[in-house]
């Protein structure tokens, strides 16, 4: 049974009875569900996964202490604790996981702002930059089982997909960096004998690539070792996870590196065919940096079009 499928049979079995039961008067307060730090949030989870920080559990998410009191809160807190600690041959734990608690009792507002920096998930232009996807990933991933508040899934709603300058900025300087690393170092490097300068150019070339793709499929990328793994369920170009898994798996030896200079350009090829398909840019060429430019130009916000294009990256 995948984690969120566990989260939500052992919601549906003791979880909700237990508010239904107990706490009826608070339930127009609640939200309740799975969702932020963990494979199981994005449904990646598998057998390997359950050697740690995998139970049975939910979360109960609270507004601020205006509308539930501390009181109140530790009653829920202490009934979530009672629940049963074995459910479908899984035990919950006793400690904590590293970070702090992924289940129980949670305020709305320390939710978003572990994540986001701001307990309301308003983020200002500077913010936007600044996060990294994975905590807007966390923030808006999993499921919300109901949400009789409103707040959680509001919050969510305003966060699930960036503003459109931010993309582009975000863009701009990925697209950049894939090429300078890609189109340009790599061969710079192998030319100079440096083989794994080179493979480091690859890495660069690979990690701005996934970046740009996230970007043009107006998704946040998770934490990287889940990026391969969201790539490939993409709408958009996830058929470059492949080639990029080539990229960064195959040596530098004489005979490679042809053509992993080809699978480059390819990738860099059906990029910039997304880009036109959705009309960010103006450029018409090969050449990745006119691409980059050519986006950043097309910011709204003079101020943000203004910052180095690699402001955001």
């Amino acid at each position: 049974m995948k984690g969120l499928e566990l989260s939500r049979a052992y919601f549906e079995e003791y979880g909700r009875p237990m508010l239904e039961r107990d706490f009826p008067q608070l339930l127009p307060f609640l939200a309740a569900g799975l969702t932020g730090s963990g494979s199981e949030c994005f449904g990646f989870d598998d057998d390997i996964s359950q050697d740690h920080d995998f139970e049975p559990g939910f979360c109960l998410f609270l507004p601020g202490e205006d509308i539930v009191d501390r009181r109140t809160a530790f009653l829920l807190e202490r009934a979530y604790a009672k629940l049963p600690k074995e459910f479908c041959s899984l035990k919950r734990s006793l400690l904590q996981p590293a970070g702090g608690s992924r289940h129980g009792v949670i305020r709305i507002g320390d939710f978003f702002k572990e994540k986001t920096g701001t307990p309301d998930g308003i983020l200002s232009t500077e913010a936007w930059l600044r996060l990294p996807d994975q905590y807007l990933a966390e923030a808006t991933n999993g499921e919300l089982y109901f949400d009789n508040y409103g707040e959680m899934t509001r919050i969510r709603r305003m966060l699930i997909r960036r503003p459109g300058d931010i993309k582009k900025k975000k863009l701009a300087g990925h697209l950049m960096l894939m090429a300078q690393s890609g189109q340009y170092n790599y061969k710079r490097c192998l030319q100079h004998g440096e083989s794994a300068a080179a493979q480091l150019a690859v890495f660069e070339f690979v990690k701005n690539a996934s970046a740009a793709i996230f970007l043009l499929n107006d998704a946040y990328q998770p934490y990287y070792k889940w990026s391969f793994r969201a790539l490939r369920g993409l709408a958009k170009l996830s058929i470059e996870a492949e080639l990029m898994e080539y990229l960064l798996c195959s040596d530098n030896e004489p005979a490679s590196r042809e053509e992993k200079a080809n699978v480059i350009e390819g990738i860099v090829s059906d990029i910039i065919d997304e880009l036109m398909e959705q009309r960010l840019t103006q450029a018409v060429c090969m050449d990745l940096e006119k691409h980059a430019n050519s986006v950043n130009d097309s910011i709204s916000d003079g101020q943000l079009r203004n910052l180095n294009i690699l402001a955001a990256v």
